[in-house]
């Protein structure tokens, strides 16, 4: 056995980000040439529960390790195939006992709560694990949760169970390489000499690689090491250590007798078809999740959705309890930003001067479309022949002269707020930067709650001037989106859309929304769209 050896985790751990659908041929091919590779452990996927997951073709979710044997090599060439189980998603009683005809490796991974308030049936898998024949890894999941202190109690339990290796888990790429050294030397001081110590970390901050060669170092051929990577370092968020990079230095520097070109290979074949349906890799959001150890689907949703500044996503996911953060949740994270947001204010005197400077005027609201551009001169001629108050939604048109600036959205308002006269500028309560001076309306009484879209700023905008009392209000630029992302006049704009509904259902909603609110109003405000818009309907290609 090698001193240090390749775990590839890609058909487990780097398929979460496809929902382990590579496809049989794909699971088959991929095994086949990491064994010709000379990898040493190749996960082939997890193992779970039926009523969990009930074992389809195509799939890495499995319920019975016979199910992985027709993907394994029939010559193996000394490389071990293992399995992942997350503890309280198996029914370890119903493994199978390993024939060696399959896998015949376990890993298990346990969080410290279930350490905590599990302890003993956590034993007990364990022992049902080797009893059943297999090699037993342990993975304490995020072991930045554990104290010095805490980890030791852990390491007391390994060291009863006796497994073949247990792992240093970096579960939200939140460690730096001072984090790593002590960890690992906390513990290769106490755990027994002949259990190999795992490393498995996320590459949020770029580490992974800093990290191996690091733990190389100082296992110094003393410790037995097993270093967990995926190809191109595939996985969710800012994925793991590379595959192709760990086994080429340990080719270049360790003399080791990997297959670095078939690697490289299985990248072009495997990978790079992948990337056409995800991406995964290094990027702000995965930065972020690292320093807050949140689960990165959560800064990915507050970024890309809300487009929040770092500022705000600090304060929001500071004051959600950690082990709340390090789960994804979807409603949960949205209740959080919105509380978040209701940053209630008595806005009853903004809206009185608004009241005073608006009822019963015709309003012109100018959204960032395209058609802003394209009907410059219909526009200019109709502000010249109807003087309407001329409002703009996030953004400041450079050659149209507006009366009012709404911002709804702190990104935008960062942008212009220092170079623009606040007196002018009506600003929602969700926005909590550089605001003197400006009018401010509350946010929740402007959202729509029955929407996944509730905060579009165009709608807010028309929920403001109905409390004012208008008696008119067209609308130019509301063009809605299009596939080719080609949607605003600025190119700073962004989609006010989430990544779970389409372009199509995202306009479908606007719309919606926007029939909505001319039912509401129907009788006391007129309210048209005056270029070119997939939303008034018999609109999509009418001239000005």
């Amino acid at each position: 056995m090698r001193n240090v050896q390749v775990l590839d985790c890609t058909l487990r751990d780097g398929g979460r980000i496809i929902d382990c659908e590579f496809g049989d041929k794909t699971i088959s091919d991929m095994a086949k040439d990491l064994t010709l590779a000379g990898v040493d452990i190749i996960e082939m996927g997890f193992l779970r529960a039926p009523d969990i997951f009930h074992y389809k073709s195509g799939y890495t979710f499995f319920n019975d390790a016979s199910e992985m044997k027709p993907f394994i090599p029939s010559d193996r060439k000394g490389t071990m195939y293992v399995a992942f189980i997350d503890f309280n998603m198996y029914d370890f009683s119903q493994l199978a006992n390993c024939d060696g005809s399959s896998i015949t490796g376990i890993r298990v991974g346990f969080t410290k709560e279930q350490f905590t308030t599990q302890r003993n049936e956590i034993r007990q898998a364990l022992r049902q694990i080797k009893e059943k024949g297999y090699k037993l890894f342990v993975q304490g999941v995020n072991s930045l949760a554990y104290s010095d202190k805490e980890l030791l109690e852990l390491i007391d339990v390994i060291n009863e169970a006796e497994p073949y290796s247990y792992g240093i888990v970096d579960t939200y790429g939140a460690m730096y390489l001072e984090d790593m050294v002590h960890f690992y030397e906390l513990v290769d001081y106490n755990l027994a000499s002949d259990i190999c110590i795992d490393v498995h970390s996320h590459n949020n901050f770029q580490s992974s690689f800093a990290f191996a060669q690091e733990i190389i170092k100082l296992a110094n051929g003393k410790r037995n090491i097993i270093l967990d990577a995926t190809l191109n370092g595939m996985g969710k968020g800012a994925g793991n250590l590379n595959t192709e990079l760990i086994i080429d230095y340990l080719v270049r520097k360790k003399n080791s007798d990997y297959d670095t070109d078939r690697i490289l290979d299985c990248i072009d074949k495997y990978l790079v078809p992948l990337k056409n349906r995800c991406t995964w890799g290094y990027s702000v959001p995965a930065f972020m999740a690292g320093i807050y150890k949140s689960h990165p689907n959560n800064v990915i949703y507050l970024t890309e959705k809300y487009r929040l500044n770092s500022k705000d996503i600090k304060y929001i996911l500071s004051g959600i309890e950690e082990t709340v953060r390090q789960r994804y949740d979807y409603d949960n994270i949205q209740r959080i930003y919105r509380t978040y947001n209701e940053n209630l204010t008595d806005d009853r005197e903004c809206v009185r001067k608004l009241y005073e400077r608006m009822k019963d005027r015709r309003i012109l609201i100018l959204a960032p479309g395209r058609t802003i551009s394209a009907f410059h001169d219909e526009i200019e001629a109709y502000i010249r022949i109807n003087n309407p108050i001329v409002i703009s939604v996030n953004f400041v048109p450079e050659s149209l002269k507006c009366d009012w600036y709404f911002y709804a959205n702190t990104i935008h308002w960062e942008r212009i707020c220092d170079g623009i006269g606040h007196e002018k500028c009506i600003v929602s309560s969700n926005i909590h930067v550089n605001t003197e001076g400006a009018f401010i309306v509350n946010y929740s009484s402007l959202i729509e709650e029955d929407s996944m879209l509730y905060d579009n700023s165009t709608i807010m905008l028309l929920n403001l001037l109905k409390r004012v009392e208008v008696s008119e209000i067209c609308i130019a630029g509301f063009d809605g989106l299009k596939e080719n992302g080609e949607n605003y006049i600025d190119s700073h704009m962004f989609p006010n859309t989430v990544k779970e509904i389409s372009v199509a259902e995202t306009n479908r909603e606007v719309r919606r929304l926007y029939e909505q609110y001319k039912n509401k109003v129907l009788h006391k405000i007129k309210v048209w769209i005056v270029t070119p818009s997939i939303y008034e309907r018999g609109n999509n290609d009418e001239k000005f």
